[in-house]
């Protein structure tokens, strides 16, 4: 089983997310797709800025869902 890695950016002002974006590439376990979403999620908090992530007050979402290879 692999797992594909889904990151959604939020506002809790608006009350609305941003499209879900699905990275490419699958990790081989959970283990994997997790760190590697927490990380992918701190980079893009980094990325808006302390001004914008205060302003909209925006959070991050992120799951790794499974799916079966043949």
């Amino acid at each position: 089983m692999k797992y594909l890695l889904t990151i959604t950016l939020c506002s809790m002002i608006e009350n609305v997310c941003m499209q879900p974006h699905t990275f490419p590439g699958a990790f081989d376990n959970l283990y994997k797709c997790q760190i590697a979403g927490y990380n992918k999620a701190i980079e893009k908090i980094e990325e808006i800025g302390i001004d914008k992530v205060n302003e909209h007050k925006i959070y991050t979402t992120f799951s790794c869902k499974p799916f079966n290879t043949i």
